[in-house]
């Protein structure tokens, strides 16, 4: 079995003093992905940098506060890879990837964007770049016999069963149509050729959830969007057996305003 789990921490360090290291020391997860770390490896402390028994690698980006991933591995992984190839974002801490035996696992962080600004521009940008990327990976993976996953917040909400205000955010940034167009071609089988791996298991719920904004009583009310993903191949897609969000039991108890992801294959 393996079990893969994504998480957008909004910040390592503060993650860390509300509960992550606490999560992270009683997880069953072989594989931990996390999006939003927002420090150098110097800042965090030993216990995230560096947790025993796990094996790390930390991509910050250049900008310092913003953005950066991370991959914890129970096991030392053959290969590690930071970015994508790409002149613009490879040093914005956007994306690592490790192999595994038999499976690549990534961790992504897609940028949020906003509409009408420069970071909505460069969220297109990002996204441009990044599709074929995602398709030279499967067939290089397809080509050594391996299957991959990409985890992290993807920053799109693909379906209206994804977000619960769906008619109120079709404007705004991350519900919009060229952006679930986008994110449906990742999951085309001629075209990105990925599986979503929670929506796959779980066909006609709506969400489960990922993401509250922190802003009222959104996370009381279940008013959430779900936009946190593990992205397969279809090969490890369907070995999966088990996805779910594992969602605090009270709003104080959550130590990001997104809640991890995890889903376990049998390989």
């Amino acid at each position: 079995m393996l079990t893969v789990t994504t998480a957008n921490v909004n910040g390592l360090r503060a993650a860390a003093k509300k509960g992550f290291v606490e999560w992270l020391a009683g997880t069953s997860a072989d594989a931990v992905c996390l999006q939003e770390v927002r420090a150098e490896e110097a800042q965090l402390p030993a216990e995230v940098r560096a947790p025993e028994g796990w094996f790390t690698v930390h991509a910050p980006a250049a900008a310092k506060g913003r953005a950066g991933v991370s991959l914890y591995t129970r096991r030392e992984p053959d290969r590690v890879r930071v970015g994508f190839g790409s002149e613009e974002f490879d040093g914005s801490g956007r994306y690592v990837e490790a192999d595994l035996p038999g499976v690549t696992v990534a961790s992504l962080y897609l940028p949020s964007g906003e509409v009408g600004t420069e970071r909505q521009d460069e969220k297109y940008r990002f996204m441009g770049e990044f599709l074929p990327y995602l398709k030279e990976l499967r067939e290089r993976a397809a080509a050594d016999g391996r299957e991959v996953v990409v985890c992290g917040d993807w920053n799109i909400a693909h379906r209206e069963a994804d977000l619960k205000n769906w008619k109120s955010n079709k404007k705004n940034a991350g519900f919009l149509p060229e952006e679930r167009e986008w994110l449906g071609q990742v999951l085309e089988e001629g075209e990105g050729g990925y599986v979503d791996v929670v929506r796959a298991l779980h066909p006609e719920q709506e969400g489960p959830y990922s993401w509250w904004s922190y802003r009222g009583r959104a996370f009381d009310n279940d008013s959430g969007w779900r936009i946190d993903y593990q992205i397969a191949t279809p090969g490890l897609a369907a070995k999966a057996v088990k996805a779910y969000v594992e969602r605090a039991a009270t709003h104080e108890e959550r130590w990001s305003d997104h809640a991890p992801v995890t889903a376990v294959y049998d390989l």
